[in-house]
C-alpha cells in the first residue's frame, strides 16, 4: 500500500493545427499551397474567436490518468469525452494505491499526528478489510457478487487508472470549467497536467490552436513545468494551513472524544 499524487500521461493525440484549418477549408478548397499555410496560425485563431469551434473537433487528445475515485467521478461529468476506466467490480484492486491531500500533511490531529496520518491508517484498513471481505464473501456469494460488495470498503481517495479521450473543443470546455477557482484542488491539478503535456508535445503541433483557447480561459503559463505545478500546489496548501490552524477552540473540543 503507498499514498502517491494523481498522474497524467498524454499516450496519443491526432491533429495538429493544419488538421483544424484543412477541416475549415473543406467547405472552398483542401489543397494547401505555401501561402495558405503562412496563413494557419490566423485562420485558427479567427475561427475560435468567431465561435466557428466544429474544425476543433477534428483533433484527438488521448490521457492516462490515475487518481482519486472523487476526481473520477469530476471527469465523468464531462459527457463528451470518452472514458473507460478500471473497475472493482470485475477485478479486485490489488495495488492499494491511495491518495492523500498535500495540505492535510502539517495539520495536526494530535500532538504526535497529523490529519494526514490518521487518512493513511483509516485508509489502509479500509483496503484490508476490502481484501479480507473479498476473500471471506466468494465462497458464500460467488466471485462476481463478491467483488460487487467488497468494493464498498474502499474509499473515496482510492485511486484507480482510467484512459480518456477528448476531442480539442471539448477538451476546452473541460479545461475552462475545472482549472477554476471554483474546482476541487484535485481536479485543477489534474487539468494543468493535461494542458502542459499537450501544449509541450514536440515541435508544439497545436501551437496555434492552443494560443487561440487560451485567453478564454484561466490564464496560466502552458510552458510550466511539474514544479510550476508543484508551486501552484504549495501556495494552495500554505493557504489552507494558515485557514486551518486558525481554528477555534470549539472545533477542537468536538473532534477531542474521537481521539481519545
Amino acid at each position: 500500500m503507498k499514498a502517491q499524487p494523481n498522474k497524467v500521461e498524454l499516450i496519443g493525440y491526432y491533429g495538429t493545427d493544419e488538421t483544424i484549418a484543412l477541416s475549415a477549408w473543406t467547405s472552398t478548397s483542401r489543397d494547401l499551397t505555401e501561402e495558405k499555410r503562412q496563413r494557419i496560425p490566423e485562420l485558427v485563431r479567427r475561427l475560435w474567436f468567431d465561435g466557428h469551434e466544429t474544425p476543433f473537433e477534428k483533433v484527438q487528445l488521448h490521457f492516462l490518468v490515475t487518481c482519486d475515485i472523487a476526481s473520477h467521478i469530476h471527469l465523468l461529468k464531462h459527457r463528451i469525452s470518452s472514458l473507460n476506466a478500471e473497475s472493482a467490480r470485475y477485478k479486485e484492486l490489488s495495488d492499494d494505491k491511495y491518495y492523500v491531500p498535500d495540505d492535510w500533511n502539517v495539520i495536526k490531529f494530535n500532538v504526535s499526528d497529523s490529519w494526514a496520518d490518521r487518512l493513511i491508517e483509516s485508509t489502509e484498513m479500509n483496503m484490508l478489510l476490502y481484501h479480507e471481505a473479498l476473500k471471506e464473501l466468494t465462497p458464500i456469494l460467488g466471485r462476481k457478487r463478491a467483488k460487487e460488495t467488497a468494493r464498498y470498503f474502499l474509499p473515496y481517495n482510492t485511486q484507480i487508472t482510467m484512459d480518456v479521450m477528448f476531442n480539442l473543443r471539448s477538451f476546452a470546455n473541460f479545461y475552462r470549467l475545472r482549472n477554476s477557482e471554483h474546482a476541487q484542488v484535485e481536479i485543477q491539478d489534474i487539468a494543468r497536467q493535461m494542458m502542459t503535456l499537450v501544449y509541450n508535445i514536440e515541435g508544439q503541433p497545436l501551437k496555434s490552436a492552443l494560443d487561440a483557447i487560451k485567453p478564454k480561459l484561466k490564464s496560466v503559463n502552458f510552458r510550466s513545468n511539474e514544479k510550476a505545478i508543484q508551486s501552484v500546489r504549495f501556495q494552495k496548501t500554505k493557504e489552507a494551513t494558515k485557514n486551518n490552524l486558525s481554528g477555534s477552540r470549539q472545533n477542537r473540543r468536538n473532534c477531542a472524544s474521537f481521539r481519545r
